[in-house]
């Protein structure tokens, strides 16, 4: 197992210096779209970026904390919801909800915008908006966002992506674009070995070292995913996912354990690092395609369990 020694991952020296000089000199825009691929710190920098707005103008305690907890009056976060999700949903329904991956942004919360900047502000002189994974606004909730945008008000929206070719071209046109880029190959190693108990890397598997860092992409917080997945799995497992499988019954019941342990995204990174894992011992560039149409099955919320078991199948048929 790999342990981690800490987790505040150095983040993008450039976005950080381009918001200082926003901060320093007030010049605030009516929008920004922090756009990058997952587990760069968009999330924490937009909480850093807001608490340093707060700062300026308001006497409010503990603003850090606050913000945080989603506890600051004149912050407003939207996060995806779920359109299965009711007040009477349980929390085995949630559950569900949330690994099947279904979460979109709907109007309604977009029109709570509105009412919220209608409001004269509390603690500070400008009110923000913080959206998560805004590429999950669906159409009707992007146009009710567009007019928002549009209209002349004391607030400041700042929207998160991944997926920036999702968004409506008229609302990134209105916002100023903070990109995250990814990091090199030598930083995420520098990462690795800076943040990351190696000399407890006792994983009883053909795992390379070499291929958590090449699976997470440049993010350091995808490599972080990576070793948590792995790490959740038992050895026995985990041996059997050192490569492609041949028995269907194996198939069948890792397809099973992968469900049940593990969310669509986490699944998606599974994929990810045995990609990796596989196409350094195979070189076979059609399983590496069939492993990508499972990616792309995941996120389309196909049910996962089959999309397991029907690729790793074909695999053991069609690639062995």
């Amino acid at each position: 197992m790999i342990e981690v020694k800490k987790n505040n991952f150095i983040l993008n020296e450039e976005v950080n210096s381009c918001l200082d000089n926003i901060i320093k000199n007030k010049s605030f825009a009516n929008g920004y779209i922090f756009f990058g691929a997952e587990g760069l710190g968009k999330k924490q920098t937009a909480f850093g970026f807001i608490k340093e707005i707060f700062k300026q103008s308001s006497q409010c305690e503990n603003i850090e904390e606050r913000i945080t907890n989603n506890n600051h009056p004149d912050l407003l976060i939207i996060e995806p919801d779920s359109p299965l999700a009711t007040k009477n949903s349980g929390s085995s329904d949630l559950e569900k909800i949330k690994k099947n991956g279904s979460e979109i942004i709907k109007i309604a919360q977009i029109r709570n915008i509105k009412t919220f900047l209608g409001q004269k502000s509390i603690n500070s002189e400008k009110k923000i908006v913080l959206i998560f994974d805004a590429h999950l606004l669906n159409e009707a909730a992007s146009n009710c966002l567009l007019k928002t945008l549009e209209e002349p008000s004391n607030g400041i929206f700042i929207l998160l992506t991944s997926k920036l070719n999702l968004l409506l071209d008229t609302i990134i046109s209105r916002c100023q674009i903070v990109r995250f880029r990814s990091l090199s190959s030598k930083q995420i190693k520098s990462i690795f070995r800076e943040y990351f108990d190696t000399d407890k890397f006792n994983i009883n598997t053909e795992l390379k070292i070499e291929d958590l860092i090449n699976s997470a992409n440049g993010s350091p917080d995808q490599l972080l995913k990576n070793i948590e997945i792995w790490n959740d799995f038992s050895d026995e497992i985990l041996s059997k996912l050192d490569s492609p499988i041949k028995s269907s019954l194996e198939i069948l019941e890792i397809s099973k354990s992968i469900y049940e342990k593990l969310e669509i995204s986490q699944q998606i990174c599974l994929v990810n690092l045995i990609q990796t894992i596989w196409w350094r011992k195979t070189k076979n560039i059609r399983l590496v395609k069939k492993l990508e149409n499972l990616k792309y099955l995941l996120r389309k919320n196909i049910q996962s369990r089959l999309a397991w078991e029907i690729t790793l199948l074909k695999i053991s048929i069609e690639d062995m």
